[in-house]
């Protein structure tokens, strides 16, 4: 089977990496469905996309919502006949200590970022399973190999991807499926932007300081990576080339955990 007839599935599609994710997968000629709970968003670049004479199909999905992610699901299945790839990528950022990290938005967070991400697998895995072809990838980050301070919420989810992705892995290997977890380190994106009062502030420093201060000690290459960096490796991870490569973490941090 050839790209052209490939149908790839992103959550948190209309903007930032996810986004970016979905176009580089339209360029390579799959098919997309974008998902996005953000409905101005998302109908914005399905129109763009489109006009660029692009196959896609735009899904409203909250992925903290079981009935949601099953209804992406088989929105693509009914669109396109098939579902070769999906990107667990929908994600959201908090800076807080612990004594003062709202309760319930911690819980959002995870419901977000690994229940959604179990949700969208499980039910994935029977249509890839039975075409006897697939490719799953969730977006990890480094902070599902180290701490960081602040991100309880966030460090949580990411490692629990991990070991979703682990078993997810395990249970779809003699099943010409893969299962993998993109592990970006800090990615030049409003998203990362967006954190640098709260680290500021936790740290008594300025938002001009973050980078200098907070970040660039930890990177060797001192410099945020770019999100057609991730794209190209996820694309690469969707490929017949990595059909080897399943259940891992894999890196791409500009040297931050060589340290």
């Amino acid at each position: 089977m050839t790209k052209h007839e490939r149908v790839a599935v992103v959550t948190g599609a209309a903007s930032g990496i996810g986004r970016k994710i979905s176009e580089e997968f339209l360029r390579e000629g799959y098919k997309v469905v974008f998902s996005d709970f953000n409905k101005e968003n998302l109908d914005k670049v399905i129109s763009e996309n489109r006009e660029k004479g692009f196959e896609c199909h735009g899904v409203i999905c909250d992925v903290s919502k079981e009935e949601d992610v099953k209804n992406m699901i088989e929105e693509a299945v009914k669109q396109y006949g098939r579902l070769d790839v999906l990107v667990n990528n929908a994600g959201l950022q908090y800076v807080s200590l612990i004594e003062n990290f709202p309760t319930d938005k911690f819980e959002k967070m995870l419901q977000i970022m690994i229940t959604g991400a179990f949700t969208a697998i499980k039910y994935a895995f029977p249509i890839m399973k039975a075409q006897k072809y697939g490719r799953i990838i969730n977006i990890g980050s480094i902070n599902g190999v180290i701490g960081f301070a602040g991100k309880s919420a966030y460090n949580s989810a990411k490692h629990a991807i991990l070991g979703l992705t682990k078993v997810a892995a395990l249970e779809a290997a003699d099943s010409g499926v893969t299962v993998n977890a993109m592990c970006p380190g800090y990615v030049d994106t409003p998203l990362v932007r967006g954190q640098f009062a709260d680290l500021a502030k936790t740290r008594g420093i300025t938002e001009e300081e973050v980078l200098e201060a907070v970040l660039y000690p930890f990177i060797p290459q001192k410099r945020l990576i770019d999100v057609q960096e991730i794209a190209d490796y996820v694309l690469f991870l969707a490929s017949e080339k990595a059909k080897g490569v399943t259940g891992q973490a894999c890196l791409l941090d500009a040297g931050y955990t060589c340290q």
